[in-house]
């Protein structure tokens, strides 16, 4: 199974804001960024299409015409918790060092781990596989794309960061 995986387009927030699941708005260049996304789509054939239900996924999905885009919770970033919409370097949460030194395993106080993040995708995708189409398309957030190329095995742990897409960034993995 072929998925191609596109990141929303980039956010009306100021920079180091940890804005996880916060439905943030898009910036003002929605449009122009959108239809350069739209323009690298084309000739793309899904089969089915997902998106998150959060409104920089949707609206993406909805301008590039996969307005039938089916939500799943899991496509979602990851939740911060009580970290959401702080600034990083404000947030003066004991538990932050202990999720800089090991993101992977420790979750935002309210929040989740990036495996449990890497969990959830791998249950979406576990779900698709009996079904198999042949192409699907995801409207999603960096993390997601991290997360699947982790769960496909296209990178290690080690680089999980190292790749992240930019904003209206895509991502194609093989199942």
């Amino acid at each position: 199974m072929k998925i191609t995986l596109i990141r929303h387009t980039s956010v009306d927030v100021r920079q180091g804001i940890c804005y996880g699941q916060t439905d943030v708005p898009l910036r003002d260049t929605f449009e122009t960024e959108a239809a350069e996304v739209a323009d690298r789509l084309k000739g793309e054939r899904f089969d089915k299409v997902f998106t998150s239900p959060l409104t920089r996924c949707v609206r993406l999905a909805d301008y590039c015409g996969y307005s039938g885009a089916v939500r799943d919770d899991r496509l979602k970033e990851l939740n911060f918790g009580r970290w959401e919409m702080q600034p990083f370097d404000e947030i003066k949460d004991p538990v932050m060092q202990q999720w800089l030194d090991d993101y992977f395993n420790v979750a935002a106080p309210g929040g989740e781990s990036f495996r449990m993040q890497l969990e959830r995708l791998s249950a979406f995708f576990d779900e698709l596989k009996p079904d198999a189409p042949g192409h699907v398309g995801v409207f999603a957030h960096g993390g997601i794309l991290t997360c699947a190329q982790l769960y496909s095995g296209d990178i290690g742990l080690e680089e999980a960061f190292s790749v992240l897409p930019p904003y209206g960034g895509i991502v194609t993995i093989y199942l």
